[in-house]
């Protein structure tokens, strides 16, 4: 990565540094502390966190309407829980070390990973908001170089702590506005991973379906892989029921990017379906995915 930016100050950003300095400790308490802490934690979201617990609601109801309200519920309760969860991974992720078991967690399909990375191009390995995405990464680090695209926290002091912290396990991070160096990443042959799922008022967007639904989605990942030439490759993560994580490397995408970027888009966002629905609790379900709709109408 390049060389690291000015620590910022400490008075000027104390609340934030207040905020890094938990969430350093909380990354090196034990992992049997994590799980009582993240039920209390998810009793305490659904509590407070009342507008976004709305869209969560909604979200699930728009995309899945085959379940009755009682299971629709109990999805909603189940993604607070693991949301609740994922927030120690995150401060795993950033500020401290992999559990030894999860260093040696296989990554099935990293052959593929590798194979269309021999042929001399970059890989765009894109995954959905799934809330195990830090920490699958850093697992992921292990086995493979990878870069990542981001969104910068308004906070300059969390900006740079994170940023360091990934520096340990990233060759590098860049935001939206650095196309030029992502794309010197990936005609250099790097691996880029990247999560295209959310809306966003930035870059080019289309209406295509997802869970039935029409979703204002980036067409980032047609655009990239015309661009650079890279390879596209589906990355699921996963936490498993005994505690463990699974990652899985998919097939390359045959054919992609062909000319339309809206059946591109269409593609990926039904590929990010497929994986959200192996585990559907453990998807962002806070963000306001349909926010934005063809009649004008929020279902917010």
């Amino acid at each position: 990565m390049p060389q690291p930016s000015p620590r910022p100050a400490l008075i000027p950003h104390l609340p934030s540094w207040i905020g890094i300095g938990c969430g350093w400790l909380i990354a090196h308490l034990p992992w049997a502390c994590y799980r009582p802490l993240a039920w209390l934690l998810a009793r305490l979201m659904r509590l407070l966190m009342r507008e976004r617990g709305h869209i969560a609601r909604t979200n699930i109801r728009l995309c899945f309407p085959e379940l009755d309200a009682a299971a629709q519920e109990k999805l909603w309760r189940d993604s607070f829980d693991s949301m609740a969860f994922s927030l120690f991974e995150f401060a795993r992720g950033w500020w401290g070390d992999l559990r030894p078991a999860d260093a040696l967690t296989p990554v099935s399909g990293l052959d593929r990973l590798k194979q269309a990375q021999s042929l001399g191009k970059g890989v765009l390995l894109v995954s959905a908001h799934l809330m195990t995405l830090e920490y699958c990464v850093k697992i992921l680090a292990r086995h493979a170089t990878i870069g990542g695209m981001y969104r910068p926290f308004d906070s300059a002091a969390f900006e740079w702590s994170v940023r360091e912290g990934r520096r340990s396990y990233t060759e590098n991070m860049y935001t939206r506005e650095e196309l030029r160096a992502v794309l010197r990443h990936l005609k250099a042959g790097g691996i880029l991973w990247f999560a295209p799922d959310q809306e966003t008022r930035r870059g080019d967007s289309v209406f295509v379906p997802f869970f039935g639904n029409p979703a204002w989605s980036l067409t980032s990942t047609h655009q990239l892989a015309k661009l650079s030439g890279a390879a596209v490759v589906p990355f699921f993560h996963r936490r498993k029921p005994d505690g463990g994580y699974e990652l899985e490397i998919g097939e390359v995408l045959q054919d992609f990017p062909g000319e339309d970027s809206i059946a591109d888009t269409a593609r990926i966002m039904a590929l990010f379906e497929a994986m959200i629905r192996r585990c559907p609790e453990q998807y962002l379900w806070l963000h306001a995915r349909f926010k934005r709709q063809p009649h004008g109408k929020s279902p917010y």
